[in-house]
């Protein structure tokens, strides 16, 4: 059985800028807001939810299936997911269309300013759920409106238990549509902020939400997670890392963690610590797949976090 990642594959142009947004920006300006940030650094990377979600499970040598919509300039992706073992039998490449595109600018306080341009993206309605056969866990990231309201409504019908994991397609939805993922999810992950609109949007409480599905999973950055389930809140404790490389990326990885736990029926304390180890890892490299821990990495960084949890 396998974990189907419903998402976007993009391109992220990734670029740093040494100093901090908030010295640049004046408050009494915003209304007329024209800045310019000097970025020396660029890269150009691999990325969107779905292709780093797959990455990170890969990994923990797990077999995600991509379900993804991408556009005619795919081809080095392809690549590098083939070279990777990752299952692209539901990738779809729409001819007329360039794949996402996200323009990322990073601040030294890991503040980010983010274009993005969805391009074949929207097109992810185009692949059905019933085609991945023997999918035992899925999860609905960011990706067209239209793709993840289907998907969400197809994994319900056919009793696939998923994670909502709406991150910045969160504004996309009125009320009634998030009331109505959330009705349907298993699972829903987003950071603080999202989960602040989130509530706002519905008009629904931490609370209400987690009585709703299994598990409300609010992640806190440097400050770790919170995950509220069997009535229950659980805080998780994020890794210090000395010197922090990245973020992007890193819910990504905190994601495949949680999405592995759960396939494999681990507790909860256990799956948010798996999932922090990931998102620890992570960040210590730049662009969202570019780390390459073995699993006894992986397995040796789990392991010392708990023997620090116990002491």
């Amino acid at each position: 059985m396998s974990i189907l990642i419903c998402g976007s594959m993009a391109f992220d142009t990734i670029m740093v800028f040494k100093d901090q947004f908030k010295n640049h920006i004046l408050p009494e300006s915003i209304h007329k807001l024209s800045v310019a940030f000097y970025v020396p650094e660029l890269r150009k990377e691999f990325g969107g939810t779905a292709g780093n979600i797959a990455y990170n499970l890969k990994l923990l040598n797990e077999e995600p299936v991509v379900m993804a919509t991408v556009g005619n300039d795919f081809s080095n992706y392809f690549e590098w997911l083939n070279q990777n073992t990752i299952n692209i039998s539901h990738i779809k490449e729409i001819k007329n269309l360039y794949t996402a595109q996200a323009y990322i600018t990073t601040d030294l306080s890991d503040n980010q300013i983010t274009a993005f341009h969805p391009g074949a993206m929207v097109e992810s309605h185009q692949n059905k759920i019933k085609d991945a056969k023997n999918i035992c866990l899925a999860i609905i990231a960011p990706d067209g409106k239209e793709g993840m309201m289907n998907h969400a409504a197809e994994c319900k019908a056919l009793n696939i238990p998923f994670m909502f994991d709406p991150g910045q397609g969160l504004p996309m939805f009125n009320r009634e549509e998030l009331l109505k993922f959330i009705d349907d999810a298993t699972y829903i992950a987003v950071n603080d902020y999202e989960a602040t609109l989130l509530s706002e949007k519905t008009s629904l409480s931490t609370e209400e939400i987690s009585k709703k599905v299994e598990a409300f999973i609010v992640t806190l950055g440097a400050e770790g997670s919170m995950i509220y389930a069997d009535n229950k809140t659980y805080k998780i404790d994020s890794i210090k890392i000395k010197d922090p490389i990245d973020p992007t990326g890193c819910g990504d990885a905190y994601r495949a963690g949680l999405l592995y736990g759960i396939s494999k029926k681990w507790d909860w304390q256990s799956i948010g610590r798996l999932a922090s180890v990931m998102g620890a890892i992570k960040i210590q490299s730049q662009g969202g797949q570019n780390h390459s821990p073995t699993r006894d990495d992986i397995e040796t960084l789990y392991t010392r976090k708990l023997i620090q949890e116990n002491n």
